[in-house]
């Protein structure tokens, strides 16, 4: 009988088994205990967040966060109501309690509060932290964060006194954890300034209070933003990382080698008010006939005066150029076409920037310049008319569609392979082409070729907080998107397309800008897509501004010269860049990172997971320091000859690539898998490229380079003699490389500067061969293990 209840016992536990599964491990807790800076806020309308709502975002699924912080407590009214016995009732053995107060017990006015900080809040933190321990809980300390207290000089003031410096001999004396919160914030307050501090604080995000503070009563330099919680978050997670808790091993990785989700950058977005501004009350006709220049301007000179919206509604609108304001938000409702005017005396010569230098260009379709909180948005489509500007090669079209351009008007070169839309477009062309480009940056000098000098479409300089989310944008004269010397930028969800012959309609160039994300866009234009500049030679040296923590995701790239591209005016330098989950399909690029001597500059800390190619034109992945401004995939009749390489001394000019780290990329199709070109004189250094499947016809060129690592990397190359071709290179690591079987040469190996290269993890016996070396190659340059 005994055993027969044990038989049914045990097939219930069975049956229960599959039924529901395994019992689930118990989550860990965190137990936030503290004030308004931490606490959850009951109304998501209002702009105000504790940063304790933001937490949770750095964990992943193994914790749970439980924000008992509460508005206007104190530890002594924390206690006094009850809150901390229900924190101890609820916690388990190893739990973690984050302890954080001090704004209110400094508070000598209100008795209810007021705890003094060497007395009962010394006393009261401490029975904290032995009552957390005692239930086998983990208690962290926390000094308040800090108020955002400036001096008249933007120097900072004390606003906490004695308080912070307690809660550092508590956690000592204690032997818990401490997490210096007061000057962590500090240090980020210091590090945006005064002015650029001031988003992370809620009553400065109203879109009026933005650039019209409202009176000091009114100012809340205490309560976050959403965007201030977010930081102030990344802070303490942060503190949990570096100081190596047991929690870390529940914070959550970035998809990048190496990185956590606190280490990517955190975008501020605009807000704006409610108001909107139909352009039709100002006066605006949709007939694709009336000019709307003046009613654009209209609605959004009074949208600027409190902000809101622009409207523009569904219908045909002809337009000259429209200038952006502070506060407003463009939107484009569905069905709305604005059709910017082809004749081109709309658009005044102005003093702007092109291709990384100062110059005379027309005024861009759309445009701002030192604002603050704007915004596209709208499902919408913009037309630039890019094709009365745009000069085209004969060699880019069939011949009906010559003889149709040709017809059109405009002229044609003296060799007839080139159509230009007018005799200035013509004559700007051949003054460029000599090299004799006018110097001066005076307007009125360059009136007899205006046509020449196209505008980028999108122009924004020197803006901050921008969102561009949902619109189309179509038919650039020049670059599409172009955000120079820009804060915070979001880039969501926009389309832009080109022509695929038109001449330097680049989607989006991000030049010397900080901060930002792109993502869920879809590009396919006529130069690159996704390009990161930051000026040119000497002038963008002087100016000395990377772009910098950008996020690059979900976006696809098709018809382009590159699908994410650096370079090649980068002078000011590009760092911390994040790309991950993109779809390249028939760019003659995939990844290209471009440059030349001259330029200067120093790109390092890129960091690229899960991109996919189709149909590459040429190289699936691109480092090359010998740009020659040319289509990277030779048209009939150009020049295909490598650069002469011959080293040249060290200047402020020589450029460097660094720091680079690419996994998970797959390519179905391609010329070339991998080029990596430096300079004799400035080697590519530190290079990794892991888990990658690259299917091309010649597979692996490394030259002048140097820390190089290649792990786990599949090359599907139709060339095979060789697969891999190094020269001139040194600490290579060929880890792991998949081949196609048969293959005639495996690894070729030229240069007498090449040595300490390391072919491991590799099956040489497929290949015919496995190491051929040139005449002036050590023989022990090349290491590998047979298997």
């Amino acid at each position: 009988m005994k055993s027969t209840l044990v038989l049914l016992l045990a097939g219930l536990a069975a049956f229960l088994m599959l039924a529901f599964g395994p019992a689930a491990e118990p989550k860990t807790q965190i137990f936030l205990v503290g004030d308004s800076t931490m606490a959850d806020k009951a109304d998501l309308t209002k702009p105000e967040r504790g940063w304790g709502m933001e937490f949770g975002q750095y964990f992943d699924g193994g914790v749970v966060i439980r924000n008992t912080a509460v508005n206007g407590r104190s530890t002594k009214s924390f206690l006094r109501e009850g809150r901390w016995a229900k924190v101890l009732q609820d916690l388990k053995p190893g739990d973690w309690v984050f302890i954080q107060f001090g704004h209110n017990d400094s508070k000598v006015e209100d008795s209810t509060r007021s705890a003094p900080a060497q007395t009962l809040y010394r006393q009261l933190l401490t029975k904290f932290v032995q009552e957390a321990k005692q239930k086998g809980a983990n208690p962290v300390l926390l000094t308040p964060v800090g108020r955002r207290f400036f001096d008249e000089a933007g120097k900072r003031k004390d606003d906490h006194g004695e308080y912070p410096g307690v809660v550092r001999e508590v956690a000592k004396a204690q032997k818990v954890p401490l997490i210096d919160l007061h000057e962590k914030s500090w240090a980020l307050y210091s590090q945006l300034g005064e002015q650029g501090s001031r988003p992370l604080f809620w009553s400065y995000l109203n879109g009026y209070y933005q650039l019209n503070p409202v009176p000091p009563a009114k100012n809340d330099n205490t309560h976050f933003s959403e965007y201030g919680a977010t930081r102030v978050a990344q802070l303490v997670a942060q503190s949990v990382k570096e100081q190596n808790l047991p929690l870390a091993s529940h914070l959550s990785r970035a998809p990048f080698d190496g990185k956590y989700l606190f280490d990517l950058p955190v975008v501020l977005e605009p807000m704006f008010k409610k108001d909107t501004f139909n352009i039709v009350k100002y006066g605006a006709v949709a007939d694709g006939q009336a000019l709307n220049t003046e009613a654009f301007r209209k609605a959004v000179d009074a949208c600027a005066v409190n902000g809101g919206t622009v409207l523009v509604p569904r219908g045909l609108w002809l337009t000259g150029p429209i200038v952006l304001k502070n506060n407003v938000n463009l939107h484009l409702a569905t069905g709305a076409l604005v059709q910017f005017t082809a004749d081109r005396s709309q658009y005044p010569l102005i003093k702007t920037t092109w291709e990384g230098e100062e110059a005379i260009r027309s005024q861009a379709p759309i445009s701002g310049v030192d604002l603050t909180n704007i915004a596209i948005t709208g499902n919408g489509i913009f037309d630039g008319a890019g094709d009365a500007w745009r000069p085209v090669k004969k060699n880019k079209l069939n011949e009906t569609q010559w003889q149709k351009l040709v017809a059109s008007g405009g002229v044609l070169s003296d060799k007839k392979d080139y159509w230009y839309p007018s005799a200035g477009s013509l004559k700007g062309n051949l003054l460029a082409t000599a090299g004799t480009p006018r110097k001066s940056l005076d307007p009125k000098d360059f009136d007899d070729i205006r046509d020449f000098l196209r505008p980028n479409m999108l122009s924004l300089t020197r803006c901050k907080q921008i969102l561009l989310e949902g619109f189309t944008i179509q038919n650039s004269p020049a670059w599409t998107i172009h955000p120079l010397l820009c804060e915070n930028i979001t880039l969501r969800n926009v389309t832009a397309k080109n022509p695929w012959y038109g001449q330097n309609t680049d989607a989006l160039d991000l030049e010397s800008c900080r901060t930002g994300v792109v993502e869920g866009c879809t590009f396919d234009v006529g130069d690159d897509g996704i390009c990161i500049k930051s000026g040119r030679d000497e002038q963008g040296r002087k100016r000395g501004v990377p772009t910098e923590n950008f996020i690059v995701r979900d976006t696809k790239v098709y018809h382009a010269h590159g699908g994410f591209v650096i370079g090649s005016e980068m002078s000011g330098g590009a760092r911390n860049l994040y790309v991950y989950n993109c779809t390249f399909m028939g760019t003659d690029v995939g990844l290209r990172f471009k440059t030349a001597r001259g330029r200067g500059g120093v790109v390092e800390n890129i960091f690229v997971d899960g991109v996919d190619m189709t149909d590459i034109a040429g190289e699936a992945i691109l480092f090359d320091m010998y740009y020659a401004a040319k289509d990277p995939v030779p048209l009939a009749g150009e020049s295909t000859a490598p650069p002469v390489i011959a080293a040249q001394p060290l200047n402020e000019g020589t450029p460097q690539f660094k720091g680079f780290r690419i996994r998970n990329v797959t390519c179905k199709g391609a010329t070339t898998g991998i080029l990596v070109r430096g300079l004799p004189e400035m080697s590519i250094k530190d290079i990794s490229i892991e888990n990658a499947v690259l299917e091309s016809k010649k597979g692996l060129v490394c030259q002048e380079a140097e820390n190089i690592r290649l792990k786990n990397v599949t090359l599907l190359s139709t060339e095979t003699a060789p697969v891999m071709e190094v020269q001139n290179s040194h600490n290579i690591a060929l880890d792991g490389i998949h081949y196609t079987k048969g293959a005639e040469l495996l690894l070729r190996v030229t240069g007498d500067r090449s040595k300490d290269i390391r072919l491991t993890n590799t099956n040489i016996k497929l290949a015919k061969k496995d190491v051929e070396l040139g005449q002036k190659v050590a023989k022990k340059a090349v290491v590998f293990a047979k298997r």
